[in-house]
């Protein structure tokens, strides 16, 4: 099962680079939103009530941090 996964990081944080990294290694595709260069991508995370990352959404979830317990169980 293929679920659309987005995840919003910047580039200092190294939590992001461990989910982003995980990902990979699971073979998921993502679509990763910068909020470091990305204005848009860090309204729409603020509007969302988020002030950090990495906020990773998997389908209709929302996982705040990098939980990679949280991650297996939604990705099945």
């Amino acid at each position: 099962m293929n679920k659309n996964v987005v995840i919003y990081s910047s580039d200092t944080c190294v939590y992001c680079h461990h989910a982003k990294e995980y990902l990979k290694q699971k073979g998921v595709a993502y679509e990763e939103k910068n909020v470091s260069k990305d204005m848009a991508a860090r309204k729409e995370l603020m509007t969302q009530g988020f002030m950090g990352v990495p906020v990773i959404k998997v389908g209709s979830e929302i996982i705040q941090g990098f939980d990679q317990e949280r991650l297996e169980e939604l990705l099945g």
